[in-house]
């Protein structure tokens, strides 16, 4: 496992032909959600059943949180009274006209990052993918990025920008993507959830769609889910 700096976020990098990071082989990039330390995520590479040879790079958000939230980091902020007021009447949470303030600066981050990677790390192929807010920034920088992507990850995201995402969304046409939602999911909707995934259907992606009982998380369902994903997409770059 090693510690660098890609694109001006720190990062964790592992996996691989020495579980260190080595070798070119696939790179899989997962962003954290909202108020998770940054490396939240990185112990999931030992439980992904992925292809030989892949390596995991989990970047750290560039905002640090306060206190009340330990270690937390965040890709941007977000209205907690609107969310605690959500939570407390039951109301579904609507955020798809929403282009909240500090998603350029997150997206210009995480592509500079990708950027990099591809270049630094010369993979064979990369998938991008995040949770909750993560999954959020995943889709909109896919959506806007030039890096050549294999397939696109998201656990328990949300629409954000319906308008310009939905216009961005046919030039991924034929993009692999896994996405899987709680149904119980008290944070964000299953229901915007559902039509994110008819969104990208109607583009023309390739969208594998995972449900589940549950609320807002990465479920074994969804891992599961992931192992062929992930093998699908990388034999599919290699053709």
């Amino acid at each position: 496992m090693k510690k660098l700096s890609l694109g001006g976020l720190d990062a964790v990098l592992t996996g691989g032909t020495d579980r260190e990071g080595g070798g070119d082989g696939p790179l899989v990039v997962l962003l954290h959600g909202f108020g998770a330390p940054g490396d939240d995520l990185v112990a999931l590479h030992r439980v992904i059943e992925a292809p030989p040879g892949t390596r995991f790079l989990f970047p750290v958000a560039p905002l640090a949180l306060p206190a009340a939230y330990g270690a937390g980091r965040a890709w941007w902020h977000i209205d907690m009274a609107a969310l605690d007021r959500a939570m407390r009447d039951g109301t579904v949470r609507d955020l798809s006209r929403d282009v909240p303030e500090g998603l350029l600066d997150a997206r210009a981050k995480a592509q500079a990052l990708l950027t990099e990677a591809a270049t630094l790390l010369s993979p064979s192929a990369i998938v991008l993918g995040g949770f909750s807010q993560g999954a959020m920034l995943a889709c909109d920088v896919t959506l806007h990025s030039e890096v050549a992507l294999a397939g696109l990850v998201l656990f328990s995201g949300t629409l954000l920008a319906e308008a310009e995402w939905t216009a961005r969304m046919a030039s991924r046409k034929g993009l692999p993507v896994l996405q899987s939602h709680g149904r119980q999911d008290p944070l964000l909707a299953f229901e915007m959830a559902e039509r994110l995934r008819d969104l990208l259907k109607e583009a023309g992606l390739d969208v594998t769609w995972i449900p589940f009982t549950g609320g807002h998380g990465i479920p074994p369902a969804a891992l599961d889910g992931l192992r062929p994903f992930l093998a699908k997409a990388f034999a599919a770059v290699q053709l």
